[in-house]
């Protein structure tokens, strides 16, 4: 499913966007390879290593944390000083072989005009296997994590200020995708044009319906390839 919303706000029309911001886990790879399933497990691991407690106490940290922090490490950081480098070694220590290779998405993003940068609140070096694994790489023109952004997180709007800053980005022809709603918002206000890559996952759906999503979401889909073509087609078809 893919659609724009009705009554758009006043973002740029994308045919002139002319730089892509792509968030990393679940929205750049599909969310049935369950990868994130495991970062997310080994964070409640590392919790209750760290703090000494038991499974279902770091369960519930680890999901308040996410809750009222953005992300568990800023939570731990707040309240336990915990070493980010320390964390996020240990969340990024995966197996990668669930992930699939995408020609297809390689294929679509060599032909999307524009700037493409990565926008993670994990680890550069995290971003790198991911890419690496999807067979991507090549097409992107940077990766802007957690460590760059001074360990603020999305939603945190210093992280996207920090973002437009060190990319040199123009938020009116910048369009960045997520697939967590919440993250959209900031970017929004910073005059983004946002697009909301939907999937089941708990993460996705977290905090869908608390809030007026919609006013800060110009564009759904559930078919990153298939959307990204469209907008390459649409923008070769603009050129005839």
């Amino acid at each position: 499913m893919t659609r724009t919303r009705s009554g758009a706000g006043p973002g740029p029309d994308l045919d002139h966007v002319e730089a892509w911001v792509f968030d990393l886990d679940n929205t750049l790879y599909p969310a049935s390879s369950d990868l994130f399933g495991e970062i997310d497990r080994r964070m409640g691991e590392f919790i209750a290593a760290a703090l000494e407690v038991d499974g279902a106490e770091a369960r519930r940290i680890q999901k308040a944390y996410f809750r009222d922090y953005g992300t568990t490490l800023r939570g731990l950081m707040t309240n336990h000083g915990t070493n980010p480098v320390a964390f996020l070694e240990y969340v990024h220590e995966i197996d990668m072989s669930p992930l699939e290779p995408s020609p297809a998405l390689a294929e679509v993003l060599s032909r999307l005009e524009g700037r493409k940068i990565v926008f993670t609140n994990g680890s550069a070096e995290h971003a790198g296997k991911v890419m690496d694994r999807l067979g991507i790489k090549e097409h992107f023109d940077g990766v802007f994590d957690i460590t760059a952004a001074g360990y603020r997180c999305k939603p945190d709007p210093e992280a996207y200020r920090a973002l437009i800053r060190d990319h040199g980005l123009a938020p009116r022809t910048t369009a960045i995708l997520e697939d967590l709603p919440r993250n959209l918002a900031p970017a929004s206000a910073l005059g983004m044009t946002t697009v909301w890559v939907r999937n089941d996952t708990i993460w996705a759906e977290f905090d869908h319906g608390r809030g007026p999503v919609e006013s800060f979401i110009d564009h759904v889909t559930d078919d990153l390839v298939g959307w990204l073509q469209g907008i390459v087609a649409t923008r070769a078809e603009g050129r005839r």
